[in-house]
């Protein structure tokens, strides 16, 4: 009776945390007036995070002085392009604002606000390249685009008559990289984006005119909203004429790269810390929380792969099979946008997160389960049930006491892999610790260093719990644990 209420408490607290992120959700849709706005926070100056963790940008400020004027507010959802537009789609929020251009396919799916942006495309190649200064240069080289840009349609329209190849990359830093370290002959971008890029010291340089871009719209899904968009073209309309549209512009378009930031690998630690901090404890309740539902989840579905009821087996294999059979990252894009869209209701991207991480996670605990009670001598259950022990009494005061102290290096190491996996997450804008690096490199275009930051504090945390395994294990085969 003790073991089934610490049980049921498990499993109760497992519900209470997914409740507690689910539920926020689900009433912020149900306030009315505040409205949840996703964005794509890598696309400075339209949208970037502030050292300080405050979100900026010409559409962030824009948007934000709209609400104020309009007497709306918002929660900006900071997810990347792609992720934004399938959060829109699938009804996970109002709204877009993430520097999108305005195109007749996209206007099949959503409504759009009166243009506030008109945009331009340049192609840039790395600073000292003297060998490609046209598209003609460009024949048989690898050009890098981002996903959804004017620079990625323009790239796309004329690559088969200069005869290059593009390379598609999610976030601007990622693919001035490729340029900089010479994978990627050019990059084609949006010219704002660009040219503060270049400002801020990317490594580019522009080699092209200003080719003739599209427009910028706030979007909305096709058919809902109305009332938010003629809020956005009223405000938009207002700043204009009191002239803080033209401020915002200013602010960013004619900012000059500040000397005051220390881009060494420690002043860089020093800024970056707090953001990392937030994003490493985001990573480590991901893990906890998932692999505490895992290990309900493993051992519900372990004990049904060993059961000698044959539909319990089936139903285990099942679950086994699917979760261990697709990506990942599958997974998390069909729980975060396929269910809900599928069935009209919005789950919170960290719910969508834990709810991913445990399902997966547990199919392979179910098998750390069934491998570790298959381990166990088959004698001992048949002395234990020749003694008159009924079946389950004999699993649990016999089998699963020997089982558990094999498992436990094994679920160890999946804590580390499930902590790893969490990285995957940041796909659906959850702000974990890959995520909070992306989001700063967008912020001061130092990938390297950066990257060797977040590399080091996953090491150390991997680091610490490996070791924690490695004591565990010897404790066990000493037979002290």
């Amino acid at each position: 009776m003790k073991k089934f209420s610490k049980f049921t408490f498990l499993i109760a607290m497992a519900i209470v945390m997914i409740a507690s992120f689910i539920f926020p959700a689900l009433n912020t849709k149900a306030e009315g007036k505040k409205y949840e706005i996703a964005t794509d926070i890598t696309f400075a100056p339209f949208e970037f995070q502030e050292t300080n963790g405050e979100f900026v940008g010409i559409d962030i400020d824009l948007l934000n002085a709209i609400a104020e004027n309009q007497g709306f507010e918002v929660e900006i959802k900071p997810l990347g392009f792609n992720a934004a537009v399938q959060a829109l789609e699938s009804n996970q929020v109002d709204g877009v604002i993430a520097g999108m251009s305005i195109t007749d396919e996209r206007q099949l799916k959503f409504d759009f606000s009166d243009p506030y942006f008109e945009s331009g495309v340049v192609m840039a190649v790395a600073e000292g390249n003297e060998e490609i200064k046209s598209y003609e240069d460009l024949k048989g080289k690898k050009v890098a685009i981002k996903t959804g840009t004017e620079g990625a349609s323009f790239a796309e329209s004329i690559k088969d008559k200069y005869g290059f190849k593009t390379v598609t990359f999610d976030d601007s830093a990622n693919m001035y990289d490729d340029v900089k370290t010479g994978n990627s002959a050019a990059v084609f971008d949006d010219y704002p984006v660009l040219a503060y890029g270049i400002t801020q010291g990317n490594g580019l340089e522009i080699v092209t005119e200003k080719e003739k871009g599209g427009s910028y719209g706030f979007a909305v899904a096709k058919g809902q909203n109305a009332e938010l968009i003629e809020q956005f073209n009223t405000g938009l309309a207002n700043l204009k004429e009191s002239g803080e549209y033209q401020d915002i512009m200013d602010k960013y378009l004619k900012a000059e790269k500040s000397t005051d930031t220390n881009n060494g690998f420690f002043g860089l630690l020093e800024s970056s810390m707090p953001s990392l901090l937030k994003g490493l404890q985001m990573t480590l309740i991901l893990t906890v929380v998932s692999l505490v539902i895992a290990c309900i989840l493993g051992i519900i579905f372990g004990l049904m792969r060993v059961s000698h009821l044959k539909i319990l087996r089936a139903i285990g294999v099942i679950y086994v099979d699917i979760f261990r059979g697709t990506p990942l990252i599958v997974q998390a894009f069909f729980i975060y946008f396929g269910i809900p869209a599928a069935l009209d209701f919005r789950i919170s991207a960290v719910a969508a997160g834990i709810i991913t991480l445990s399902l997966n996670a547990g199919a392979y605990m179910a098998e750390i389960v069934r491998g570790g009670i298959e381990s166990v001598d088959k004698g001992q259950m048949e002395a234990a049930r020749s003694l008159g022990l009924p079946y389950k009494k004999a699993m649990a005061k016999v089998i699963l006491p020997q089982a558990i102290r094999l498992m436990i290096p094994s679920i160890i190491n999946q804590f580390i892999i499930t902590l790893k996996d969490t990285s995957i997450l940041s796909i659906i804008g959850i702000n974990e610790l890959t995520q909070s690096g992306k989001i700063i490199i967008a912020r001061n275009l130092e990938s390297f260093q950066m990257w060797l930051i977040v590399g080091f504090i996953y090491f150390i945390i991997i680091m610490i719990l490996t070791k924690v395994s490695n004591r565990m294990e010897r404790k066990i085969q000493n037979g002290k644990a």
